[in-house]
């Protein structure tokens, strides 16, 4: 696991397990949906006005790149984003951690049709034990969880949504910076959201309390700015290996369901880390 990716893998993937947390607690207040759009007016609008601030000289997309963004966006922040949140809902913190942790599977595949990249043995092996010790460690989380067959749909249906976003992603070759693809893609994300979100959520403003803001603040910076900028990095080093970092994200998951929400630590989690940890060594070793 000791690399250049490591430090931006293992940040990358403590930021992006809070996010099952922060949004717990948000979508307690309001609306889902408008937790989303609002989290991605915000990030997207910030990011852009950092990019395009006084003296920085970061392109405009182009036609084609417009195309690509709005795809990408689709994909990845309205779809997978959108849906995420409204599981949050009807799942626990805990087992929306784990959803993360399905990436890797749906990404290593969608890479081989499309970008017909062949899979190494240690990579198939390392993401069969990654999965393993995903399974031991939430074990006990699984067994005792209150979830709906609804929630656990529409959770599974963003991260296939997420994984496609990945691989679409790591398809081009992009011109514009990270910082600028991101803010656009959010942005945009949160632009096709919001027909949705005036459709089907009630606006409630007295719901917008500061555990909502709270969860927002959270949301928006060390988890859509930071942790996707870190992903982008990951992604463009190698979109399959990238995604291992995604098993890290249950574990993190865990130790910050236990101490927010008193969800135990337990053997299970233990021997399951060990497990995880192993696999990302062997998925992540140079043959």
């Amino acid at each position: 696991m000791i690399g250049s990716g490591a430090i931006p893998g293992l940040l990358f993937a403590a930021f992006w397990a809070s996010a099952s947390v922060a949004t717990k607690f948000g979508v307690q207040s309001a609306h889902p949906f408008w937790l989303a759009t609002i989290r991605f007016m915000i990030a997207g609008g910030g990011m852009l006005l950092f990019a395009y601030g006084i003296g920085r000289r970061n392109p405009l997309p182009n036609r084609v790149e417009w195309q690509r963004l709005t795809i990408f966006a689709f994909l990845n922040t309205t779809v997978y984003l959108g849906l995420y949140v409204l599981a949050m809902r009807e799942v626990s913190a805990g087992i929306g951690s784990l959803g993360v942790a399905t990436n890797p599977l749906f990404i290593t595949l969608m890479s081989a049709v499309w970008l017909r990249r062949p899979l190494r043995w240690y990579e198939g092996a390392g993401i069969a034990l990654g999965l393993l010790g995903v399974t031991v460690a939430t074990y006990p989380l699984l067994e005792d969880a209150h979830a709906t067959v609804r929630g656990l749909l529409i959770l599974m249906t963003g991260m296939v949504s997420v994984s496609a976003a990945t691989v679409y992603y790591a398809r081009f070759d992009w011109r514009l910076p990270p910082i600028v693809i991101n803010g656009w893609q959010v942005l945009i994300g949160g632009l096709l959201l919001l027909p949705v979100t005036l459709l089907v959520a009630d606006f409630q403003p007295d719901r917008f309390d500061r555990t909502f803001w709270a969860s927002v603040f959270w949301l928006v910076l060390p988890v859509s700015v930071v942790a996707l900028q870190l992903w982008f990095y990951l992604v463009r080093q190698d979109a399959v290996r990238a995604s291992l970092w995604l098993f890290l994200c249950p574990i993190f998951g865990f130790a910050y369901s236990a101490v927010l929400t008193g969800e135990p630590i337990t053997l299970f989690t233990l021997v399951g880390t060990a497990l995880v940890l192993a696999g990302l060594w062997l998925a992540r070793k140079k043959k």
